[in-house]
């Protein structure tokens, strides 16, 4: 019989790939969109008098105002400002939604003039790669998300388990699928109804793995960091678990990691102890995968 605290102390800290922290192919292209804009408001570097310059640049040029909203980190054309005279105003920075004296308005406003005019940036298209750098750590969480799947997958490859056609009419022992619906599990035969509330509820399992014995429905998750959210997780899968249980042919399984389960210990070890398929990446790293869809 597993010990809790022994399979709880060997999880990891982070399984951060180098991949993880930047997506250097969306900030360039980002930043390429307005990369013509932003060399021409290279012109206003060090400028004496922006403002006149700054008026009669984007009359001449005046695609550069779509370039405005991300000096200022946002990717919107439409930016709202609670303004002390004027109360609440919508600058709307696509080609024919702001005059130029309202662009003039707002990059002064919002100090943009200064940033440029005191030479505290050298080049703009630098530095918008840099806040597109910035804002691109916020999608972290979601590439976060999937790698979880991607350690499982690698596992399922390696216990020599095939890529099986979404297409496929029947299951085929073997095989496994990512991002498979219930739905397709009920056309498949199996009576699904438990987890969809008799249909009236979808579910996707992030892989599912099809053997002779049965075809198992696959969730996984890694976790960094902590928080009060995680006593609802483990109960939930434990309620998934005891759900899946009642469907003939069908088995759950749930792949979780990661040191933010210190803040939710206690449930996480309740659903330890009432679930038969629960495992972490020391596991995985044990040859469960085999162990379980290939033996």
């Amino acid at each position: 019989m597993r010990d809790f605290d022994t399979w709880f102390q060997n999880f990891k800290t982070s399984i951060a790939t180098y991949a993880y922290y930047a997506d250097w192919e969306k900030i360039f292209r980002n930043a390429d969109s307005v990369k013509i804009e932003l060399n021409i408001m290279n012109s206003l570097v060090g400028s004496k008098n922006i403002k006149v310059d700054f008026l009669a640049l984007i009359a001449r040029y005046p695609e550069i105002r779509k370039a405005i909203p991300i000096l200022l980190a946002k990717r919107e054309l439409g930016i709202s400002v609670l303004d002390p005279q004027d109360g609440y105003k919508v600058y709307d920075f696509s080609s024919h939604g702001i005059t130029d004296a309202e662009c003039a308005e707002f990059m002064e406003k919002t100090g943009l003039f200064m940033l440029i005019s005191q030479r505290i940036v050298d080049n703009l298209y630098d530095y918008v790669t840099g806040i597109e750098t910035g804002l691109d750590s916020n999608a972290r969480k979601n590439r976060g998300g999937h790698l979880m799947e991607s350690v499982v997958q690698s596992y399922l490859v390696e216990a020599g388990l095939v890529l099986g056609s979404p297409s496929a009419p029947t299951p085929v022992a073997g095989t496994y699928y990512p991002e498979f619906y219930a739905s397709r599990l009920q056309s498949w035969g199996l009576d699904m109804s438990p987890l969809t509330n008799r249909g009236k509820s979808s579910k996707r399992f992030d892989f599912v793995v099809c053997t002779p014995r049965a075809i198992y429905g696959i969730e996984t998750n890694f976790y960094g960091s902590g928080g009060s959210k995680l006593n609802e997780t483990a109960r939930s899968y434990k309620q998934l678990a005891e759900e899946a249980s009642q469907i003939p042919g069908f088995e759950f399984v749930w792949f979780t990691d990661g040191k933010g389960w210190a803040t939710a210990r206690g449930n996480l070890r309740e659903t330890f102890e009432t679930m038969e398929h629960l495992y972490s990446i020391a596991d995985l790293e044990a040859g469960i995968c085999s162990q379980l869809f290939c033996a």
